[in-house]
């Protein structure tokens, strides 16, 4: 999980060499192609909640069914949703972007291109789902790797014109992530006909029953991470007013911090998958013992990983951007991460935990309620009316983390969720 977000990551590091301008244009067009591809993914919840089932029932021969059904709706979304995208973007970006005619002119090119790998992506978190719903994760840390190597190639190539081919710049970087995601989806089908075969994969589509389970289980999911992205693009439309260096601060700082809680949501994705074993045994005490256990392994991974945040937050800060007044901006908000990121540990995995079971209804009233009606207009209050400015959003940002924890801690501990059929 530590790679899943190094598109991006990537992404931003060689854009920087471009300048702020690029950088937030960058930054603002990844966050808007995460929000068009949220109802993709989506369907990685419900195939690893099932998948996961079917193996703790002992059901082999069933496995790989709910991954066919994962793929024929990834197909089925992408295609209109690209569509769409693609031609609504001059038209949202520009006030995304606060109407900065340098950020515009970069931005919607990359980001269109960018649109052009929404299937494949949603193609790769069913496969996703599979791998960890019946604890071969090896499988897509493989596939991942070979993304983000292919990645970075193909950033060298298009954006510097490198071995032949034109100077793209940033659009060269949409470009490059667009093409790594087709090679990972072909690299996935190539495991699944190798590993699943006997499981039920691509053996026939998917009955409407198996279909049916799938979209009641991912649609709150779906609609969770919908709004989670429309969070992180609102939160980036607030940043947009208070400057273009704030923005371009805030690309690197969001990147940063989706990069460092990756470990704690691959723990949770592991403490899904054991909660839905557990779960499939007709064993709901071991499931509940998994969520504790996975919490205490992902709070101290997190602390640590928060520790460079805080003792060398320039030297970190300095890989992405290039300007040291951006860099000054970026400083204090960067240690707040680092000091807060333990919490990521305890809400994640729990909020992971419970999509296992199969609560997926209560993470999403959960998670958009605080994101909407708390987190967000407090980070407006605070940042822009009070004007404490980047610092200030990032504050808001720890107290969400902590009050996120507090809930799911609670959720968890209620038990609920036991009693969930899947």
């Amino acid at each position: 999980m530590v790679s899943q977000n190094v598109l991006n990551l990537v992404d931003t590091a060689m854009v920087g060499t471009l300048g702020d301008d690029a950088l937030a244009a960058v930054g603002l067009a990844s966050m808007a192609n995460f929000l068009a591809l949220a109802f993709i993914q989506g369907l990685s919840v419900g195939v690893q909640a099932m998948a996961a089932r079917r193996k703790g029932e002992g059901n082999t021969g069933e496995q790989a069914v709910p991954l066919n059904g994962g793929l024929v709706l990834a197909v089925a979304l992408a295609i209109p949703i690209t569509v769409a995208v693609i031609f609504l973007a001059p038209v949202f970006f520009p006030a995304l972007a606060n109407h900065s005619d340098s950020v515009v002119e970069i931005g919607i090119p990359y980001l269109q291109i960018r649109f052009l790998a929404i299937a494949g992506v949603g193609c790769n978190f069913a496969f996703r789902g599979y791998w960890n719903g019946v604890s071969m994760s090896r499988m897509y840390m493989k596939t991942l790797v070979f993304m983000h190597v292919s990645n970075v190639v193909l950033n060298w190539v298009f954006i510097f014109g490198n071995l032949g081919a034109p100077e793209l710049g940033a659009t060269g970087a949409g470009l490059a992530s667009a093409i790594s995601v087709y090679l990972g989806t072909g690299y996935y089908f190539v495991l699944g006909l190798r590993h699943a075969r006997g499981n039920g994969f691509l053996r026939g589509l998917p009955e409407g029953k198996t279909l049916r389970t799938m979209l009641r289980l991912a649609l709150p999911s779906a609609v969770q991470q919908f709004m989670f992205a429309g969070s992180i693009v609102a939160l980036f439309a607030i940043i947009a007013r208070v400057g273009t260096a704030e923005t371009a601060a805030a690309n690197v700082l969001v990147n940063l911090m989706l990069v460092a809680i990756l470990p704690g949501i691959g723990l949770g994705i592991s403490s899904a998958s054991l909660v839905g074993q557990a779960l499939g045994r007709g064993d709901p005490a071991d499931a509940a013992r998994w969520g504790w256990d996975v919490v205490r392994v992902g709070a101290a991974t997190l602390a640590a990983i928060g520790l460079p945040m805080i003792l060398i937050p320039d030297l970190l800060l300095s890989v992405f951007i290039h300007t040291e007044a951006t860099i000054d901006l970026a400083r204090p908000s960067l240690m707040v991460i680092g000091a807060s990121i333990c919490l990521d540990g305890v809400g994640l995995v729990l909020m992971q935990s419970l999509l296992g079971a199969g609560a997926a209804r209560t993470v999403m009233l959960t998670s958009v309620s605080l994101q909407w009606l708390v987190m967000l207009p407090a980070t407006w209050y605070v940042g822009v009316h009070l004007g404490y400015g980047l610092l200030g959003i990032w504050v808001v940002q720890g107290a969400h983390r902590a009050l996120q924890a507090s809930i799911y801690s609670e959720l968890w501990r209620r038990g609920a969720w036991k009693t969930i059929e899947v």
